[in-house]
């Protein structure tokens, strides 16, 4: 069953990149993003609502302050990994924690005193003292910065063309912190807490701080849009299994293994689309793939997908 009736032109087949001169391509990068406009602008119309999905940010939303929805939505980026069901419960947990008032209670954390509360909160690897380590991070950031969007912007180069080298600076910055009162004396290479500050110059695709940056950058029906200092048309898809899948049905990349390349070249595929706003497309896509209704890899191939005949499904590797 079809879940929408959309019969755009078909996509050049030739793909993303092939060694036929900088005009030709040129020409088929312009007339692939043509053909994607309208089917995506029809996708993203039909997801941008505010309860259109079953998605982490309706936690945040809940929230009106600026820096609650700072604190909240990092921790609930944070958490975003595993079963759907699995990561509401895991950030449900630490928002009941946190209370009504959750930057407040950063600024006022005391390890000593609230730890108990928040060490026995587990989700997949990570473990309660590795949220420690994160609410420390949090709460030096506002108590230095005053919020979380400062302490990026100091780190930030706004004439860069996306902000991979300014979430490193931030990442960097972020795990400089002392977390003593996480970890005590015990020195690790690789803390859990890392996980939740990837590096973009490392090849991280950096899924939940791009996640999180879509959140805070964006306004929409769904997202925030809080942040004043970032420009929507430097934000970097978050990268996810879903968005991959659609991703390469869509030929928006040329790449079959995830890291910040991918990212950066579906991006760049849908900033010809959306100069000013290329990661729009994420949620719907992203939950496009969720519903299965992508094809990419599976026998059904395009029947219930609303992007049909934009897309290029594959069944065993092969494009057909």
């Amino acid at each position: 069953m079809r879940l929408w009736s959309i019969h755009p032109r078909q996509l050049d087949a030739k793909g993303l990149v092939t060694g036929q001169g900088e005009a030709a391509r040129t020409r088929r990068e312009g007339s692939r993003a043509s053909a994607l406009r309208m089917p995506l602008e029809s996708l993203y119309r039909a997801f941008d609502l505010a309860d259109s999905a079953t998605d982490p940010i309706q936690i945040v939303r809940r929230y009106h302050a600026p820096d609650d929805r700072e604190v909240v939505g990092f921790c609930a980026a944070a958490l975003a990994f595993g079963r759907v069901a699995s990561v509401l419960q895991s950030i449900e947990s630490l928002v009941a924690v946190m209370g009504p008032h959750p930057a407040t209670f950063v600024r006022r954390f005391t390890p000593a005193r609230d730890s108990v509360r928040i060490e026995p909160l587990v989700h997949r690897w990570i473990r309660g003292r590795d949220l420690v380590a994160l609410l420390l991070i949090l709460q030096r950031m506002l108590r230095e910065s005053g919020s979380v969007e400062n302490f990026f912007a100091e780190g930030d180069d706004p004439s860069t063309p996306d902000i991979g080298p300014s979430l490193s600076v931030f990442s960097t910055r972020a795990l400089q912190t002392n977390l003593r009162e996480a970890y005590g004396s015990r020195t690790s290479v690789r803390p859990g807490v890392s996980y939740f500050f990837p590096l973009p110059s490392a090849g991280s695709a950096c899924k939940r701080l791009n996640l999180f940056m879509r959140w805070m950058v964006r306004r929409d029906a769904v997202d925030l849009g809080i942040w004043t200092k970032v420009s929507p048309s430097r934000l970097i898809v978050p990268l996810d299994t879903h968005v991959i899948r659609v991703g390469r049905c869509l030929r928006l990349t040329r790449y079959s293994s995830p890291g910040w390349k991918m990212a950066a070249e579906i991006t760049a595929s849908l900033r010809a689309i959306d100069p000013e706003d290329p990661v729009r497309y994420d949620f719907s896509l992203c939950h496009l793939g969720m519903m299965n209704a992508c094809g990419f890899g599976k026998a059904q191939r395009d029947r219930q997908c609303p992007l049909r005949g934009t897309c290029k499904p594959t069944v065993g590797g092969h494009v057909r």
